[in-house]
């Protein structure tokens, strides 16, 4: 099983060498695949018209525990325990992190910025930083906790939440973001050869992870997802894969499915979900399932253009309820800079009252009908990223379509 390896294709990155910033500080540019300072002052000028829009003074851009979209959209920091940035106009950022020791790291990752010490709270050192700024209004971007909320309201006169509108300025993709995914993918059709071409039976869900690693770990690239379910197909005790990985071995007459993301940048992973067979033909339930969940994709693809709603995505899915199944995982959802709007459910399954929301052309979406039984006891998934253009659909994965025997 092959796939590309065009990993130096991307644009606009800084892959190899090193250089001297602007303040002294020299980096290599091996550590960490970055944006250029093109796409991020192009990111930062959308941010201050958002500001300007909400008539705020400075923004605040809160991450924690590795889950950091504004901060490392911003700054290409990412993120570990917490970070806070503090942007106020005509002033350079102020990137807060969260262990001492891991300033230096950020230090040398992040572009531009004023790196410091948090504290114990960045929120908290953030409240001095806008005082020493003279904020008297504030956006928030990100999910700031409860208690770091109150101080900051207390602390400042007037905090307007700039995150929905922050979420909307991420939907559609820049060409040096949609380069950074193409790469994402093709590192993440690596992984899933390299799954495929390990399982056997007699190998643990944690040998497949592993192969998957170890498939894009020398390429640069880094983990994002790896989930991964293995049940046997006369026998099923498990519809969707699993986030933590077992030791069950696998046995003739199992059937493997995979949820894929490997990142060149990191929060732009590709996405991939399959289903293989081990050493047997489908059985027929599983031949079915997958039956349904291809032409649910194939309808949901035949819709993904410019004008459509969320509305549309979610009808075009009914073949699903119509041959008496169910989903468990997303429909679709949008993807690359974060899991973004829309995020959409089947008729049997739905998530919340589907948004009021219409395609655009540069969109990136994961389309995933994960088709199971009404007992959830089995089931199959299928799916990928895929671009909105005004042409139609484009898959950025190369990766083969099917259910696939191996072995």
């Amino acid at each position: 099983m092959q796939t590309s390896a065009c990993w130096g294709r991307v644009q606009g990155l800084s892959t190899t060498g090193g250089t001297v910033r602007t303040d002294g500080v020299r980096i290599d540019e091996r550590e960490l695949r970055r944006f250029s300072d093109a796409e991020i002052a192009r990111r930062r000028t959308a941010l201050d018209a958002l500001a300007a829009e909400a008539g705020v003074d400075a923004v605040l851009l809160h991450g924690a525990n590795r889950s950091a979209g504004p901060v490392t959209w911003l700054t290409q920091w990412p993120v570990t325990r917490e970070a806070v940035v503090v942007r106020t106009p005509g002033e350079q950022d102020v990137l807060l992190v969260s262990f001492y020791n891991h300033v230096p790291a950020a230090t040398r990752l992040a572009v531009d910025v004023d790196v410091r010490y948090g504290g114990t709270s960045g929120v908290a050192t953030a409240v001095g930083v806008l005082a020493e700024r003279g904020a008297r209004s504030v956006g928030v971007v990100g999910p700031v906790p409860w208690q770091a909320a109150r101080r900051l309201q207390e602390a400042v006169p007037r905090v307007v939440d700039l995150t929905p509108a922050w979420t909307r300025l991420r939907w559609t993709k820049s060409a040096e973001e949609l380069s950074v995914l193409r790469t994402a993918a093709e590192l993440t059709d690596r992984s899933a050869a390299a799954l495929l071409e390990a399982l056997a039976p007699g190998v643990t869900e944690h040998d497949l992870v592993a192969a998957v690693e170890a498939a894009y770990l020398p390429a640069g690239g880094s983990n994002h997802i790896h989930y991964v379910a293995v049940t046997s197909m006369a026998e099923p005790d498990r519809c969707v894969p699993s986030q933590w990985p077992t030791s069950r071995r696998v046995q003739e007459g199992d059937v493997v499915t995979f949820e894929l993301s490997a990142a060149f940048v990191p929060d732009y992973p590709g996405q991939l979900l399959r289903t293989s067979t081990v050493a047997a033909e489908p059985t027929p339930v599983y031949q079915r399932l997958h039956e349904v969940a291809e032409q649910a994709f194939d309808e949901i693809l035949a819709r993904l253009r410019p004008g459509t709603t969320a509305a549309e995505l979610v009808a075009a899915s009914s073949v699903v309820e119509d041959n008496g199944f169910t989903t468990v995982d997303d429909l679709v959802h949008g993807f690359g800079g974060g899991y973004l709007p829309p995020v959409l459910g089947t008729r049997s399954r739905t998530l919340d009252a589907v948004p009021d929301l219409t395609l655009e052309a540069g969109m990136t979406l994961v389309v995933q009908p994960n088709v199971s039984t009404p007992d959830l006891r089995c089931g199959v998934q299928v799916g990928e990223l895929v671009r909105v253009t005004d042409q139609g659909p484009e898959l950025l994965h190369s990766f083969p379509r099917g259910l696939r025997r191996v072995r």
